[in-house]
């Protein structure tokens, strides 16, 4: 398959993050290119999951693990008190759009964005 998605999360409420995370998995087991975007108050969901002792926290690394969050709203995770903590994780930070990530420069890549 040749299929390029880039998923954001925006929404900071766990259950949705979840999903997020197993169609990322998913998505990138089957072939599909497929990077992650946190954005809005999914910002601090990136530390609270870090650590496997955390609900969903294993799921959350094993994502992080494959390589697949691209980046994270420089701009929320400041708002979100996640900055610090994004940047331990040594995530990188998107800011091209006035401190957001800009979904344009993915579409001009090809990717489908797709928006949770």
């Amino acid at each position: 398959m040749s299929g390029k998605i880039v998923l954001v999360a925006f929404n900071g409420e766990p259950m949705c993050f979840v999903h997020v995370l197993l169609n990322a998995l998913d998505m990138n087991e089957k072939g599909y290119e497929v990077k992650l975007v946190i954005e809005g108050s999914a910002t601090r969901l990136a530390n609270e999951l870090n650590d496997e002792n955390a609900p969903f926290g294993k799921l959350y690394l094993a994502v992080r693990e494959k390589g697949l969050i691209e980046c994270v709203c420089h701009a929320c995770s400041s708002k979100m008190g996640a900055l610090e903590g994004v940047e331990a994780q040594g995530l990188t930070l998107c800011k091209e759009m006035k401190g957001h990530p800009s979904l344009a420069k993915y579409m001009e890549q090809g990717y489908e964005v797709i928006t949770f």
